[in-house]
């Protein structure tokens, strides 16, 4: 059976992780500067989540959510705490598109409508609703195509708030920073004016955090630099540092009902164990400070290089646009600089690095992408 060809692949083939590097089939070490999409929170086999997702596995991977699992209620606590929303309720999936699924699932539910405003450029998932209020027509199937959604400009308050004053949109979905868009940042004065027309409006908000959240914006969730607190948090990717979790963090004004929403491998015994694991790392060694710090360093740096057109982002989610497409500078870092980079579009470089990236590791980067620009 062959695989379904639907990624284009670089000819690597990578074995082995440790901190912020990789290493490939032939023994050649990278630095990864992109943490397979923001998943690598706290660094690639990190110890204590080896530790404990092997003591885990050992006693019990999984069961079903039909019986007493207390390792959730620890995630719920310890997340609860270190976030700021432990007056919210937890509910725990696979990732982020399942996410944001049971997330405008749960809007409808609350409000009974069915029209969603979303933004350009936004990216949500590749599932039936994450798809649908995805900006992207390419991949949005005609089954999936259901005209619910209403796409807007980022950060225009005035088209918002025409929208939200038809009294039909059952939420608003929006990154706390758009990723695949290219890094965009959502203003602090629009957040505001978005809440507050929500507010008004008994319209859902709905933050995905999926990939801007858990400490990377350099505080625990990125809509957190805007003063605003959101109904309903998505979050996945960094959660399991690789272990394949989505949770959604819910305001008190739900309710939850029997059967309501519902999964199989959700919150399952050694996906929490992980879940639990990032936590304790991500507090043991500040890793929302150093993403904050060594973050700011970056962008400061590399905003003087005068090949790159615009630097964009907070702590480590960091956009640089150049004038022309990046394909070959890209090439050039994994192939002759050994870094591993991400893209958005055609003209942006895109890094999600581990949140442990050290200052001397982001400056061999610095280093290592003036070779390549000079």
């Amino acid at each position: 059976m062959k695989l379904f060809d639907v990624y284009p692949l670089f000819d690597v083939n990578i074995v082995q992780g440790k901190g912020c590097h990789v290493w490939d089939d032939k023994g050649q070490e990278y630095l990864d500067l992109y943490g397979g999409h923001a998943v690598i929170s706290i660094g690639h086999a990190h110890p204590h989540y080896v530790e404990t997702i092997s003591k885990q596995v050992a006693k019990l991977g999984f069961y079903s959510n039909s019986v007493i699992n207390k390792l959730q209620q620890e995630v719920a606590d310890r997340l609860g705490a270190m976030c700021g929303y432990d007056d919210y309720q937890l509910f725990l999936i696979n990732s982020g598109a399942e996410a944001n699924e049971n997330a405008l699932k749960l809007a409808s539910f609350y409000n009974g409508r069915t029209r969603v405003i979303s933004f350009a450029k936004a990216f949500h998932g590749r599932t039936s609703l994450a798809v649908e209020v995805t900006n992207n027509p390419k991949i949005i199937a005609p089954i999936n195509d259901n005209g619910h959604v209403t796409y807007l400009p980022l950060n225009d308050t005035e088209a918002m708030k025409a929208e939200l004053a038809k009294g039909d949109v059952c939420a608003v979905i929006i990154e706390g920073i758009q990723g695949v868009g290219g890094i965009q940042l959502p203003t602090s004065e629009f957040m505001q004016a978005l809440r507050q027309a929500c507010d008004e409006h008994n319209t859902v908000l709905i933050l995905d955090e999926i990939q801007s959240g858990y400490g990377r914006s350099g505080k625990f969730f990125a809509h957190q630099h805007t003063g605003i607190r959101p109904d309903i948090i998505t979050v996945a990717k960094g959660i399991g540092n690789g272990f394949p979790m989505g949770g959604v963090l819910i305001s008190p004004k739900f309710t939850p009902v029997y059967g309501q929403l519902g999964t199989t491998f959700g919150g399952n015994h050694l996906a929490c164990a992980a879940a639990i694991a990032v936590l304790d790392v991500m507090k043991e060694e500040n890793l929302v400070e150093n993403a904050a710090l060594v973050g700011t360093h970056l962008i400061e740096e590399l905003k003087k290089f005068p090949q790159i057109k615009e630097v964009r982002g907070r702590g480590l989610m960091i956009g640089m646009e150049f004038s022309e497409p990046i394909k070959e500078i890209r090439q050039q870092l994994l192939f002759e600089q050994k870094v591993f980079t991400g893209v958005s579009g055609t003209n942006v470089i895109r890094l999600l690095p581990p949140l442990c990236l050290s200052m001397a590791e982001a400056d061999e980067f610095l280093s290592r992408l003036h070779a390549v620009l000079k």
